[in-house]
């Protein structure tokens, strides 16, 4: 039990919380039940995250992508958030294969006005990856975990000096580098490696080390996506290489402003590999699920020195 609520088992487990599958009596319902860990009970910092996490969710409830909180609580002295919960994870989606241009499309443009919405609060996710973008029985679409997330002008106290949160696969140049002043043009960044995962079912950079990935995001350009699945249209290519520019000045200002390039760039266009077939042959297939290698993902970390940034 935690609080009134049944708590009938484990969902996930992150580096900075843990989220059970839990029944609630008083309304009648499941509910997704999120709890800080008991080693963090003790740290301050920790504990002041996790409440920010809720009210930030709390501020963002009139966007319609948002994982809508029920409750707030302790329970002997261990704070718990009460959520919606959701059938399934893009990261499941993905271990079935990749996803065709339209599909993808359709995801981020319902997750796009909710983004744009937090980034106009001053509010960035931080931590955009498949596992935290969540569907309902209806296959539409929720951002979740703001448990890193952070207001750009007011919670600059929340980040511990030295450190870096996020994902390393899916963190852009400047967070890597331990950026205090980001903006919302580091999670547009990440929706590129996203839309990069989705069309591949491979993220863009590997390394041995979380160390060794946050160094690629920096100094390595981005991969051609035509070479993995020359399936796409030539113009997904150039969404994603803007969406993960080096530089955030040449991403796109906007989550909407990369699906209108995107369903511009795509729509009704032939990919690579037709145009370059004679005649009126069909269009090549997409990738089976079979065929498509999932890489696994580290879960959220803290890096605790930043990588040197580059001459």
């Amino acid at each position: 039990m935690m609080g009134r609520y049944e708590i009938r088992g484990e969902l996930g487990r992150g580096g900075m919380a843990t989220v059970y599958r839990a029944y609630d009596p008083q309304v009648g319902r499941e509910v997704a039940l999120k709890v800080l860990p008991r080693e963090f009970l003790h740290d301050s910092s920790f504990r002041a995250r996790f409440q920010h996490e809720a009210h930030l969710v709390a501020a963002l409830e009139q966007f319609p992508a948002i994982v809508p909180i029920y409750d707030f609580g302790e329970d002997q002295g261990q704070p718990y958030i009460v959520m919606r919960l959701l059938s399934h994870s893009l990261a499941d989606v993905l271990k079935k294969g990749v996803l065709t241009p339209a599909e993808a499309t359709r995801i981020l443009a319902r997750l796009a006005p909710t983004l744009d919405g937090a980034h106009r609060l001053n509010i960035i996710h931080r931590d955009l990856k498949p596992g935290n973008i969540l569907f309902d029985q209806s296959a539409d679409p929720y951002i979740s975990d703001f448990g890193i997330a952070k207001l750009t002008e007011a919670s600059q106290h929340l980040s511990t000096s030295g450190s870096i949160y996020g994902t390393p696969a899916y963190m852009s140049p400047e967070q890597a580098q331990g950026e205090v002043k980001l903006d919302g043009r580091s999670d547009i960044y990440a929706l590129g490696v996203i839309l990069f995962e989705m069309l591949t079912g491979k993220l863009p950079y590997e390394a041995a080390t979380p160390m060794g990935l946050a160094l690629k995001h920096i100094n390595e350009s981005v991969p051609r996506i035509l070479d993995v699945n020359p399936t796409l249209p030539r113009g997904c290519h150039t969404v994603i290489t803007q969406a993960m520019a080096k530089k955030r000045e040449k991403r796109y200002p906007t989550a909407q402003a990369l699906i209108e390039a995107l369903e511009q760039e795509t729509a009704g266009k032939p990919s690579r590999k037709s145009r370059k077939s004679k005649g009126a042959a069909a269009p090549s297939a997409p990738l089976a699920p079979t065929e498509i290698v999932r890489d696994t993902v580290p879960p959220t970390v803290i890096l605790e020195t930043p990588p040197p940034t580059p001459p």
